[in-house]
């Protein structure tokens, strides 16, 4: 008997639905490589809330209704999204500057915006800077 001419390969990785659609997600103990860039959309997602904010700022929209409104989004969405442009100067220098690799989501970062500033590199990095 001969050997099979396939080989196969076991890759550990879960399928979750997000938004409708198949997410794959990797092993709780995967780490990422060290020459891996900053994920596009936190770096896309702070960029917009810069934006939003500087609107806000600029007396364009009153409230965040509004802003959700002409942007075509929800007002949940703009709200925690919004939170993005309060980071710590020093997280947001190292996203978006020194490209670091951060060990949160969108998600979980917008809700790290409204801890001290102290203590925000420390979640976003996974550890004291």
């Amino acid at each position: 008997m001969t050997a099979p001419d396939t080989i196969q390969v076991f890759v550990p990785l879960k399928l979750r639905k997000k938004n409708g659609r198949p997410k794959i997600l990797p092993p709780a103990d995967y780490l990422p490589s060290a020459d891996q860039t900053q994920d596009p959309h936190i770096l896309r997602a702070i960029g917009r809330a810069w934006g939003w904010r500087r609107r806000m700022e600029a007396g364009e929209f009153g409230t965040i209704q509004e802003l959700a409104e002409a942007v075509g989004l929800a007002e949940r969405h703009v709200s925690r999204q919004l939170r993005l442009a309060y980071l710590a100067p020093e997280v947001l220098k190292r996203l978006v500057f020194g490209r670091e690799v951060s060990a949160v989501t969108v998600m979980q970062l917008s809700e790290c915006a409204g801890l001290p500033w102290a203590d925000q590199a420390g979640v976003v990095f996974g550890a004291p800077n």
